[in-house]
C-alpha cells in the first residue's frame, strides 16, 4: 500500500475505534444509571420492569453488579476514545492491557462457573438464606423481588421452602409464601401444573441456563470476539504510531 492508502486505513480504523468505544461509554453510563436507580429506588424499577426482568436477575440484588459493570465499561470506553483520538501509545497500551485482563478474567470466571457449580451454590446459600430468614416479610423490596421470582420461575426459596422457616413472614402468618404452596399445602410430593416438582430457585435457574446454553454461549462468544477485535485494533494503532 502507498503511504496515502496506509494513512487512510489508519484514519478509518481510528474513527471506528472512537465510535465503538463511544458506544461502550454510553452503554456503561446507561448501566451505571440503572444500577444507581435500582439502588436508590428499587421498588419503582420492579414496578416498571418486574414482569420483563430475567429470573436470574431477580434472585440477587443486581444494583451493585450493574454499577460495577457500568463503571468498568465507562472507564474502558473513555480510555479507548482518548487513546485513539490523542494517538497516544501509552493510552493504547493501557487500553489493550485492561481489555486483556478482563478477557482473561472472563475465561477464568467461566471455567470456575462450569467446574465449581457446587461452590457457587454453597456461597449463595451462605449469603441468601440468612437474608431470607431475616428480611422476607419485613423488607418490602426483598419480599416483592422473591415473590416475583418464585412466581415466574416456579420455585420456592433458594434451596427449598425451609429457607423461609422463622422468617418474619413465617412468624406472622404461620405459613410459607403462597408461591411455595400448591392448593394450600407444601409441594413436598405434589406436582406443579407444569408437571414438575416445585424446587429451589437455584436448581431451577441452573436448569434454565442449561436449557439456553446455546444462547448463553453465543453471547459469550460474541463478547469475546469483540474484546479480541478491540485488542487487535489497539495493537494495530500502537504499531502504526511506532512506525511514524
Amino acid at each position: 500500500l502507498s503511504p496515502g492508502e496506509k494513512m487512510g486505513c489508519f484514519t478509518f480504523i481510528k474513527v471506528m475505534m472512537i465510535l465503538f468505544n463511544l458506544a461502550i461509554f454510553l452503554g456503561g453510563g446507561t448501566l451505571l444509571g440503572v444500577g444507581i436507580w435500582v439502588t436508590v429506588d428499587g421498588q419503582s424499577f420492579l414496578d416498571i420492569f418486574g414482569a420483563l426482568s430475567s429470573s436470574v436477575l431477580q434472585v440477587v440484588n443486581v444494583s451493585y453488579f450493574l454499577i460495577v459493570i457500568g463503571a468498568i465499561l465507562l472507564a474502558i470506553g473513555f480510555l479507548g476514545c482518548c487513546s485513539a483520538q490523542k494517538e497516544s501509545q501509552c493510552l493504547l497500551m493501557m487500553f489493550f492491557s485492561v481489555v486483556l485482563i478482563i478477557f482473561i478474567a472472563e475465561i477464568a470466571a467461566a471455567v470456575v462457573a462450569l467446574v465449581y457449580t457446587g461452590l457457587a451454590e454453597t456461597l449463595l446459600t451462605a449469603v441468601v438464606t440468612p437474608l431470607l430468614r431475616e428480611q422476607y416479610g419485613a423488607d418490602r423490596s426483598v419480599t416483592h423481588i422473591w415473590n416475583v421470582t418464585m412466581t415466574e420461575v416456579h420455585c420456592c426459596g433458594l434451596n427449598n421452602y425451609t429457607d423461609f422457616t422463622d422468617s418474619p413472614w413465617h412468624k406472622e402468618h404461620k405459613t410459607y409464601p403462597e408461591s411455595c404452596l400448591v392448593r394450600g399445602s407444601l409441594p413436598l410430593a405434589c406436582p406443579h401444573v407444569c408437571g414438575c416438582l416445585l424446587q429451589g430457585c437455584f436448581a431451577q435457574i441452573l436448569k434454565e441456563i442449561k436449557t439456553n446454553a446455546g444462547a448463553v454461549g453465543g453471547v459469550a462468544a460474541g463478547i469475546a470476539a469483540l474484546e479480541i477485535a478491540a485488542m487487535v485494533v489497539a495493537m494495530y494503532l500502537y504499531c502504526h504510531l511506532d512506525q511514524k
